[in-house]
């Protein structure tokens, strides 16, 4: 049984109310969720292809992440997923910015994380991701909805 804290659309964590994976979330709670853009210092961005077993099976997503788990901070949910879902192994994250999903009760924080991690030294998680690539940003920048689940952080690359 999976934990998650319960936040507020202020991204203010609610003392003493606890979520529960699988069962609905009442209106005006949510749960925190991380995204984390991984950016080479090549200038290309680690794309996952989702399981085809999950939801959005074979699509792309422009980040690992993930749910936080109870007592998670943000960086800390940011850094596991991270880890879980590609095998990089970080330290240094940058907030891009946040973003409040009431249609499935979730407040996201983006992050980029730049790397030079190996390329090919890329783990996939199973039950989570099948496949991986790196992109170009115009390449990225490109893909279509039907391509592309994770859009939401597409917005702050180009601020970043």
């Amino acid at each position: 049984m999976e934990l998650w804290d319960a936040y507020d659309s202020d991204f203010h964590r609610i003392e003493g109310m606890v979520l529960t994976r699988g069962e609905p979330v009442k209106e005006g709670l949510f749960h925190l969720v991380c995204d984390v853009l991984v950016k080479h210092t090549d200038g290309t961005y680690l794309l996952m292809k989702r399981s085809a077993g999950k939801h959005f099976g074979g699509m792309w997503e422009a980040s690992a992440g993930g749910s936080a788990l109870q007592g998670e901070t943000p960086w800390e949910c940011a850094r596991r997923e991270l880890r879980e879902e590609t095998g990089i192994e970080a330290d240094e994250f940058t907030e891009l910015g946040r973003v409040v999903n009431d249609r499935n009760h979730s407040v996201y924080v983006e992050f980029l994380c730049g790397t030079d991690w190996k390329k090919d030294r890329i783990v996939l998680q199973e039950g989570e991701t099948s496949d991986y690539r790196w992109v170009s940003k115009d390449e990225l920048m490109s893909m279509t909805g039907q391509e592309l689940v994770t859009h939401r952080i597409l917005k702050f690359i180009e601020i970043y």
